[in-house]
């Protein structure tokens, strides 16, 4: 039997973990450092600021990330691994210098461009780091695991270092973050499909490879109903992440730990699904784990304006969990129905539009909690779960399994 940590076993997907882990380690510095930063420039308008932030990083997401993906498919994925590394790594060491709320929104739009060309890389090179295919799902589960359980530790360990050092000192510890994992990456071997293609054709074939990548996507039958399912958990997972804080402070009336620990639960329930999918994934049924994650995270939150503290904290880590069930498939599925030569495209491409279901729930989020307070997570579960019903009848992969091969 597959464990969740049976990946670690090969030399070149530990490194590649490894590198990962630190960096998530450095993007949890990075947002606790931006979130001092706006409080020191907006005070009570802090959250504008924020707001403004998570905004531009999802534009920087959706436009450059297909063709990240595809330039991972045309040069050596090591590369662009590495070579993102030193340039985030010089992006957040001017961060400590910033004097206006502008030179962080520049700054930020800038960072998450070369996120966006690292993530489809990083993607596309855990099956090339895995030789077996029974582990791609295991991997894939262990990376995702690492990023939320980093998302509730990450900040906490941010947080004490900058109570430490000082908001601004935090960034210094970001950017060397940056240096060690980039520094692991470039003892890796090439991550190079093969070189058909010369980098001087890049330009006028790549707008061909990024239509490639979404249409591949939208074609598989499989992969498009697990993407459109990404949708329903983004519609839902945009209310908690949106307005959670203020059900938790402004109508539970209580405190910034107790939101935290609130959020924390929703992060854990994340990272224990994404730790055992690797497991229950054998059944090489998604859909099972594609509708139960959808259902779980529509009912967890249709009851979050009835409940008081303690059973919210149920409510959330049942949230994580749902989510999480309900996003991871569709990676998988496209280490397993693609070729590892059209990985990079295919990945940036389910990078743009996964992101893009983002930018449409955080709006939808944001009106319904302004203008159905004690209602809101109620009306976004009944909005989740229409869109579930009507993309299950439309889309789902009648007489198909949405199994590998």
């Amino acid at each position: 039997m597959i464990n969740a940590f049976s990946p670690l076993k090969e030399k070149v997907f530990l490194k590649l973990y490894f590198s990962q882990t630190i960096s998530l380690l450095g993007d949890a510095f990075t947002w606790v450092g931006i979130a001092l930063l706006a409080f020191q420039f907006g005070g009570a308008h802090s959250a504008e600021i924020l707001s403004t932030a998570l905004t531009l990083r999802v534009i920087a997401f959706i436009i450059f990330g297909p063709y990240a993906g595809v330039l991972a498919d045309r040069i050596d994925r090591k590369k662009i691994l590495y070579t993102t590394h030193f340039v985030r790594m010089a992006i957040v060491s001017c961060l400590p210098f910033v004097t206006t709320a502008v030179q962080i929104y520049l700054l930020i739009f800038f960072l998450n461009i070369f996120n966006a060309f690292f993530t489809p890389a990083y993607q596309a090179a855990i099956p090339q780091s895995i030789k077996s295919e029974e582990e791609y799902s295991s991997g894939i589960g262990l990376s995702n695991a690492t990023n939320q359980l980093l998302g509730v530790l990450g900040p906490g360990l941010a947080g004490a270092v900058a109570a430490w050092l000082g908001a601004r000192q935090i960034f210094f510890v970001d950017a060397a973050s940056f240096i060690i994992a980039a520094v692991i990456i470039l003892t890796l071997p090439s991550l190079m499909i093969k070189e058909q293609e010369a980098v001087s054709d890049a330009p006028p074939n790549a707008w061909k490879d990024i239509v490639k990548g979404t249409r591949m996507l939208f074609q598989n039958k499989a992969v498009r109903f697990a993407l459109l399912v990404e949708l329903v958990s983004a519609i839902a997972g945009a209310q908690i992440l949106v307005n959670t804080v203020g059900y938790v402070r402004g109508q539970l009336h209580l405190g910034d730990k107790q939101y935290g620990y609130v959020m924390a639960a929703f992060g854990v329930g994340a990272a224990i699904a994404a730790f055992a999918s690797g497991n229950f994934d054998r059944s090489k049924n998604r859909v099972i784990s594609l509708f139960a994650g959808g259902i779980l995270v529509c009912l967890s939150i249709a009851f979050a304006n009835y409940v008081v503290f303690i059973p919210l904290l149920f409510l959330w880590l049942i949230a994580g969990f749902g989510q999480t069930l309900a996003e991871m498939p569709s990676q998988i599925l496209i280490a397993e129905k693609f070729t590892k030569e059209e990985h990079g495209k295919i990945y940036g491409a389910h990078f743009a539009w996964s992101h893009l279901w983002w930018a449409f729930a955080y709006p939808v989020a944001g009106f319904t909690g302004n203008q159905f307070q004690n209602k809101e997570f109620l009306i976004g579960a009944v909005l989740s779960f229409i869109l579930l019903i009507i993309i299950t009848l439309f889309f789902y992969p009648k007489n198909k399994r949405l199994s590998a091969g």
